[in-house]
């Protein structure tokens, strides 16, 4: 039934939007510059922790706020009714969410533990799905989202956007020049693309857990067995949830589970690599505690065609561009080696064009210029560097059947969850 209902909704906003003379309330009615109520897309909001803030002024009607954490909860209602958001009801279990028949688009700002799962009950439930980064915690956990986006033909965005619009931290432009730039050639090839401090990027090592935590009573207005969700169940410490959870296994991986998909989805765009994966990777760390994120050195990836990108956690590579090849480099603040390289940049054709407006997509039923597909591919370059720091193994990767040559690397590709919390079929 929510399916159906759904899909019809769609189907129907569709319509408005191709027959513009055509609209149950006509906009000389309601106002210029106001959207009639027919046309409208409803969205909630789950996770009301500090990103969810990015969130709330988002377009469409918010008509659900829903955590687990009653005190966040409150914060944000509060923020949206004092804007004057009366429509908006707040909720402590995202099921109930997910069974309204009016909402059509879902934003799942929880932690990553929680992104599959949540995707992909929004998705069978008939809804979109506006996600935080990083796309899954595990590779598996990707490829049943992927495959769920495909099963109940939801629209799907990956909120990073760096690929698509904004000032790329350190190098002074947008992404597309440099993409322009790759995709004729300039550098020739293969290339070696380095990521680290000197050229604008920050790995937030900050992002460590402790190993020495003992149990706490969980607070009244927390919900801790909710959001551990699909997570093992362990002993509560404050440590381990909120704003500190990126430091635990369990949940995240780190300054590069955090950081990574910004920073190396726009790398995967501008090398073309949108249908590639790696297919070695090595690491260079101290072997890691069980539960907390410890800190690494060097992560290097290498492709089938030779193209290599390195995480540079130590400064070892403070000397290298950005992009380095055998006919060119580019360094920090858009900086060539390559005689009159804006010059020629300019006479060259320009990146295919994206749908940046995630409610165009949604309207259209068009993919999103960042969506579950590509963006299943630059989360996996994430996870395999935390499989690689977590089990501190250097190995060979199979983009094909997905699997790793190292044992004990390999049994992080696909994780187990709490029985109660298997990923919806």
């Amino acid at each position: 039934m929510t399916t159906a209902y759904s899909s019809s909704r769609r189907k129907a906003l569709k319509g408005l939007a191709a027959l513009a003379t055509i609209q149950i309330v006509p906009r000389n009615v309601i106002g210029k510059g106001v959207t009639p109520p027919s046309e409208e897309l409803t969205r909630c909001i789950i996770g009301c922790g500090g990103i969810s803030a990015s969130h709330l002024g988002m377009p469409g009607r918010l008509l659900a706020l829903c955590d687990v954490d009653s005190k966040h909860l409150a914060t944000r209602m509060g923020q949206v009714q004092k804007k004057g958001n009366k429509d908006v009801k707040g909720y402590g279990d995202f099921r109930e969410v997910l069974a309204r028949k009016d909402i059509d688009i879902v934003h799942v700002a929880t932690p990553p533990h929680w992104h599959a799962y949540m995707s992909i009950a929004a998705a069978k439930s008939g809804k979109d799905v506006w996600c935080e980064k990083p796309m899954s915690r595990t590779i598996g956990e990707g490829i049943e989202m992927v495959k769920a986006m495909e099963k109940y033909e939801r629209i799907f965005r990956l909120n990073t956007w760096f690929r698509f619009r904004g000032g790329f931290y350190g190098m002074g432009t947008t992404v597309a020049p440099i993409r322009k730039a790759m995709m004729n050639n300039m550098f020739g090839g293969p290339v070696t693309l380095t990521v680290g401090a000197h050229q604008g990027f920050n790995w937030k090592f900050n992002w460590v857990g402790k190993t020495d935590l003992k149990e706490q009573p969980v607070p009244e207005h927390f919900n801790y067995d909710m959001w551990l969700g699909p997570a093992p169940k362990k002993p509560y410490h404050p440590h381990r949830t909120h704003r500190t959870f990126r430091g635990y296994w369990d949940y995240d991986g780190g300054g590069l589970g955090d950081m990574g998909q910004h920073y190396l989805d726009p790398v995967q765009y501008i090398l073309g690599k949108d249908d590639e994966s790696p297919v070695e990777v090595m690491i260079d760390a101290d072997p890691q505690d069980l539960e907390a994120v410890g800190k690494w050195r060097r992560i290097e990836y290498t492709y089938a065609d030779g193209t290599k990108i390195i995480l540079d956690g130590d400064g070892r590579e403070k000397g290298m561009p950005y992009i380095k090849g055998p006919e060119g480099s580019l360094s920090k603040g858009f900086k060539s080696d390559i005689k009159g390289f804006e010059e020629k940049l300019k006479a060259l054709p320009e990146p295919a064009p994206q749908i940046t407006d995630f409610h165009q997509a949604v309207r259209e039923r068009k993919k999103f210029a960042l969506n579950e597909k590509n963006g299943f591919r630059s989360a996996t370059i994430v996870n395999l560097g935390t499989i690689a720091h977590r089990s501190n193994k250097s190995f060979k990767f199979d983009p094909k059947t997905f699997t790793i040559d190292e044992p004990e690397a390999n049994k992080l590709i696909h994780q187990v969850s709490r029985k109660e919390w298997e990923l919806p079929s």
